[in-house]
C-alpha cells in the first residue's frame, strides 16, 4: 500500500476556509498515488491558536467533515482527516480525529484522551476523550491516537489488546521537542511491533514553530520515510511511502516478543 502524509503549513495568512479548500485539492491530487492519506492535528485552526478554538469549533457534520468527505470520495482514498476542534452537542470542546472511507462515509472518529498543557491550553479548554478507537480497514486494524498520546505507552498497549496493527497519529508537535517526536514514534512502533504513521504540522501557529518530521515507521523501528523539519522548524510537504501491511504479522511471528508479555 501507499500512504501520503500531508504535512500542512498552518499559518495566520490563510483563513480556515481557504485552508480547507486548498487541502481538499491536495487530497484529490493523491488519486492514483496513495491508498491512505493522513492530515495533521487541528490543521484548520492551529494546535496552539487557543483564541480561535471557540469561534472555529464545529460538529462532526461541519465544514471540515463535509469538505474532507467529498475529497476522500473524489480521490477514492481512505482519508484520516487529522483532527478538528469539535463542539460536542452537550457543550464541551473536544480534539476529535476523523477517518473517512473512499466512498466519503465517516468510518470512525476519536476524541483525544490525553490533553496537552498541564493546567492551561488544551488541558484547560477541552474535554478528554474516554474511548479507545481501533477499527478495521483494508490495511489492518487501525488504532487512532493524537499527538500527546504518543507519550503514554499504556494507551498503545490497550489498543494492541484490541488487535491494533498500525497506528495513525496526527499531531501539532513543536519544534523545540522535535527529538522527542522522532524517538516516541519509533518507540511505539517497536513496543507494539506495529506500523506507525505520524503526521505533524509545519510552519508556525499560535507563535509556536512546528517540528514537521512527519514519519512512517515499521515494526522494527526502521524509518521508511520522513518529511523535512526539526528544531529549526519545518515546511509543508507531502510524504508518500510504500510499504506492505503484512510486515506486522511477519515481524510478530519472526520475533514473538509479545508472547512473553506479562500483565499485572
Amino acid at each position: 500500500m501507499r500512504a501520503s502524509l500531508v504535512q500542512i503549513d498552518v499559518n495566520e495568512r490563510e483563513s480556515a476556509d481557504e485552508r480547507r479548500s486548498r487541502i481538499a485539492d491536495v487530497v484529490r491530487a493523491q488519486r492514483g498515488v496513495a491508498d491512505l492519506v493522513v492530515l495533521p492535528e487541528l490543521w484548520t485552526l492551529g494546535g496552539f491558536a487557543y483564541e480561535a478554538w471557540a469561534d472555529g469549533a464545529e460538529t462532526l457534520e461541519g465544514p471540515t467533515a463535509e469538505a474532507m468527505s467529498a475529497a476522500a470520495r473524489d480521490a477514492g482514498v481512505w482519508l484520516h482527516a487529522g483532527s478538528i476542534v469539535e463542539r460536542d452537542p452537550e457543550g464541551p470542546l473536544c480534539n476529535t480525529s476523523l477517518l473517512f472511507a473512499p466512498d466519503g462515509e465517516l468510518h470512525a472518529w476519536y476524541r483525544k484522551i490525553h490533553r496537552f498543557g498541564f493546567d492551561s491550553g488544551e488541558a484547560a479548554l477541552m474535554a478528554a476523550g474516554r474511548e479507545l478507537c481501533v477499527v478495521d480497514t483494508p490495511f489492518g486494524r487501525m488504532g487512532l491516537v493524537t499527538c500527546y498520546d504518543l507519550r503514554f505507552p499504556e494507551l498503545f498497549r490497550a489498543m494492541l489488546d484490541q488487535g491494533a496493527e498500525l497506528f495513525v497519529a496526527p499531531a501539532a508537535w513543536p519544534a523545540r521537542r522535535a527529538a522527542h517526536w522522532s524517538l516516541l514514534a519509533r518507540a511505539r512502533a517497536v513496543e507494539e511491533q506495529a506500523l506507525v504513521l505520524a503526521c505533524n504540522t509545519a510552519g508556525t501557529h499560535g507563535g509556536v514553530p512546528q517540528a514537521g518530521l512527519s514519519v512512517v515507521v515499521d515494526p522494527w523501528g526502521t524509518v521508511l520515510g520522513e518529511a523535512n523539519g526539526g528544531e529549526s522548524g519545518s515546511a509543508e510537504e507531502v510524504l508518500t511511502v510504500e510499504f506492505d501491511p503484512a510486515v506486522v504479522e511477519r515481524t510478530r511471528a519472526e520475533f514473538p516478543v509479545l508472547r512473553d508479555r506479562q500483565k499485572w
